[in-house]
This record gives C-alpha cells, structure tokens and sequence, in this order.
C-alpha cells in the first residue's frame, strides 16, 4: 500500500508525488492533516481555509476516480500529525509515503521529524521538489551560491527553461482498487474543518473553472498584461494566485499554457506574456531564497542592518491602517477591498505596504501578519518577499530612500477614479479631478466631508522614514540602544 500525503498540491495532474505512488498500480490511499492552531499560530487566512476545504472536496472525487480514497484527519499542531500517520501506515500496512516538499522552516523540520520515525519501521518517506519549476539550488550564480539579485537569477532560470522546457504531467492512470479503498469511499459526508472559515464561495475550485481562467488569460488578455496591470479597475491580472497558493494548480501548467498561447513569452523585451512570466519568476525567486535563508521563515529582514531600525509601535496608527481609514483615498480603498473580499491587487499591494513602513513607520512583520490573515491567496514566501521588497530590508529590494506618494499613485493609477469609488461611498459627491485630495476640494468649497483627514502628512512621514533608514544602517540606533 502506498500514501500520498497532499499539503499545497491539491491538484491530482502535474502532481509529481501522487503520480510516483500511482506508478507500481498498487493500491493508494491519500490523506490531507489539517492543522488548526498552526495555522491559527501563522494568522492563516479563514477565507483561504474555505478555498482548502471547497477544494479537498473537488480533489476527492477526482482521486475516487482513481480508486484512491482521501482522508481529511486533524492534528492542532506539526508536532501532532508524526505519530497519526504512523498510525496510518501500520493500519494500513504502508510502504511508501509521497508527498510533496515545502520550504519553510517549520515544514522542513516537520518533514525530517516524519522521516526519521517512519524509517524506524521501515516505511520509506519520499518528498519531491516539485513546488516550483526548477528546485531550489538548482539556480545558482557562477560561484555556487543562491542569487541575491531577481535579474540574474531570471536570466538563469529562463535559460534553463529554454533549454529544458515544461512538460506538466497528466493525471495518472487508476490504480488497483481494494476492499480498503471501496469501504473507505463509502458514507463520506462534506468535509469539516476545525477552524475559522469565511465565504470563498466567488472562487470556483473545480479544475475545468480554472484552467479555462488560465486559457482565457493566456489567450486574450495576457497581451495587454503589461500596459494595464497596474490599473486595479481594470480586470487584466490573471487572478490565478489563490490556486497557485493551494496548488490546485501548478506553476508549470501556467507555463505551458502561456507557451501554446503566446510564443513570444521567452524573447527579450516587454511584451505581456514576457511580463507575466517574470511574475511566476518572481515567485519561484521568493521560494528560493526562503529555501535558502532559514532566517527568513523566523521573521527576520533579509538585511541584517534593518534590524537596527526602531519601529513606531503606535498599534492606533495600525488600526486605522487596517480598516481603511487613513485618509488616503487609494490606500483606503485598497485596504477595504481587502477586507471584504480577502484580495488586493498587486500594485495597491506595493502601495499600502510602503504606506505602512514609509509613512507610518510600522515595523513591515505586522502588515505582513495581517496580510496572511486576510488574503485568500496568501503564500508565506510571496507575502514576505512582497513586504520585504516593499519594506527595503529584503533582497533586491526597493532603496530605503524611494517612497510611494499615494496621492500621485493614486492619480498615475486609478486616474478616473474608478476603483476609489467602488469602496469609498464617502466621496460619491466629489469630482472625478479631486478625490485623491478630497478635503482640498471639501475646504475650497466650504463642504465638510464624512471621509477621515489624512492621519500623517505625506511629505514630512518621507523625510522621517529615509532618516529611520540612514540612521540604522549607519549603526547609530543600535549604538544607541545599548549605551
């Protein structure tokens, strides 16, 4: 009997673990742990734990086609799934346990804890390196070491594509049914998690929904990718990113759909297709160096002089944040969107984030945290590597001293003023050439506004950030501290 054990790939094509136990034709049994006071420790998104459970129940009926039963079992924390699936295994008489690798910290030492007392009973436990297109040091500089820069590591990983190809596996061939796997795939009900859930129910999760999102992108709007993705009005983003995140699909089916649809995507230049894969590249970079840097997954910056930064701690200041009340028309948008339907587009992600770091002077670990709580698509290495980037204290990050204006955002952005209108009923009745500075407007015409007053001034939160920057990085806060 073999196990596959699914975590993030909740897909059965283009899965490398569950198509290795599938291979001998000997019975499969599946199973998926979940882990409520983990994900309750990591902030986890309840609207992401919907996506999970809607897409376990997909994922079920596609494995009973494959007479693989799928059990959804329970364990608080890590430390608790080691002796229940040792359990399973001697149950069941298991051999082989599949499953595919993760690269955080706590996953890694999760999965080398299972290892090792499985192997005690002579049951072999297999993790692949199949979470991204090309495994972490893989893609490595002339010196052997891990890419501190996004550019060269692109450079690399697409000659490497070029060279190799992608090739996403389809759904294996059925396996030997038993008497075990028919009286488990009897009087299964709906599938129960043990903690907090809110609606996904916009996200459909069966496979011919999202892969006819992936071809429709790829087909007819990935061409204009690049000149109108950052308009959040305008619907040109793929809006993969919350499969991508569970794995109900894979990075390589993305791929080898953008191939068929676009085959310019790997020349040089600017074209949409070229932009939209070097926003996968991005990701596969995030988990590289997360792979790479341990320190990563503990809460550390990636620049070791950051930490000298001294953060205000002003948790009133992260509140109005949060809700969308700081008097920033597009910042205040974007965090409302957020909040009601647990997903932000990429450039208001950049915008917010740097709102917080640059001109609140909050420490970047707590929007991050509440980002994962919210986003349905939240993923700990494109989160952090985002905030980290935004923050300036990641790698390649953007320089301390570039600070987003979110009033010229705004207007560079959403210059008709679309999107703000969606999520703040408060300025219905200001003009279109006005709303990025409502109260300018409401003060010149002797109207008094419902919407809050900016909580920071723009100009003087930039001149204090850059200080914060070049006072930590100089040593002089640290010095500080310890005298």
């Amino acid at each position: 009997m073999k196990l596959v054990w699914f975590r993030r790939d909740l897909r059965v094509k283009d899965n490398l673990a569950l198509t290795e136990a599938c291979k001998s034709g000997e019975p499969v049994i599946a199973v998926y742990y979940e882990t409520p006071l983990q994900w309750e420790k990591y902030c986890s998104a309840p609207i992401q734990a919907d996506l999970i459970r809607r897409r376990l129940q997909v994922l079920r009926t596609e494995l009973e086609a494959l007479n693989i039963p799928l059990m959804v079992r329970c364990a608080d924390y890590y430390s608790d799934i080691n002796p229940l699936i040792a359990q399973l295994c001697q149950q069941y008489q298991v051999s082989d346990v599949f499953c595919t690798r993760d690269h955080e910290i706590d996953e890694i030492s999760r999965d080398n804890a299972i290892a090792g007392l499985l192997s005690l009973t002579g049951t072999c436990f297999h993790a692949f390196d199949y979470k991204c297109v090309f495994a972490p040091g893989s893609i490595m500089n002339g010196s052997g070491s891990m890419y501190r820069v996004f550019t060269p590591f692109k450079k690399t990983w697409l000659a490497k594509l070029a060279l190799h190809g992608v090739s996403p596996l389809p759904s294996p061939e059925p396996v030997q049914a038993s008497s075990i796997t028919s009286g488990m795939l009897r009087g299964q009900g709906d599938i129960e998690l043990h903690y907090r859930q809110d609606d996904s129910v916009s996200w459909p999760v069966d496979d011919s929904a999202i892969i006819q999102r992936m071809r429709d992108f790829c087909r007819y709007r990935v061409e204009q990718y690049e000149n109108l993705r950052d308009f959040p009005a305008i619907p040109a983003t793929s809006q993969l990113s919350p499969y991508l995140a569970i794995g109900a699909v894979s990075p390589r089916q993305c791929i080898a759909r953008l191939m068929l649809e676009a085959k310019d995507c790997l020349e040089k230049g600017t074209s949409g297709a070229n932009v939209w894969l070097s926003e996968i590249v991005w990701r596969e970079f995030y988990q590289h160096i997360t792979a790479t840097y341990p320190s990563i997954s503990r809460g550390k910056a990636f620049l070791e002089w950051t930490d000298n930064i001294e953060w205000n701690q002003d948790e009133l200041l992260f509140e109005r944040w949060k809700q969308g009340k700081t008097g920033y028309p597009i910042v205040d948008a974007a965090m409302r969107q957020l909040n009601e339907t647990g997903w932000m587009h990429n450039r208001l992600r950049m915008i917010v984030a740097s709102f917080l770091v640059k001109d609140l002077h909050i420490d970047w670990r707590w929007g991050e945290r509440y980002f994962n709580w919210k986003l349905i698509d939240g993923d700990f290495a494109a989160n952090n590597g985002g905030w980290q980037w935004s923050a300036s204290v990641g790698t390649d990050a953007q320089p301390y001293f570039r600070v987003f204006n979110p009033t010229t955002q705004g207007k560079k952005f959403d210059p008709n003023a679309r999107f703000i209108r969606r999520w703040l009923k408060e300025l219905e009745t200001v003009p279109d050439k006005s709303i990025h500075e409502p109260h300018k407007w409401a003060e010149k015409n002797g109207i008094e506004l419902s919407y809050v007053k900016p909580i920071v001034d723009h100009k003087l939160a930039r001149l204090k950030a850059i200080e914060m920057f070049e006072t930590a990085k100089s040593g002089q806060s640290k010095q500080r501290v310890e005298s």
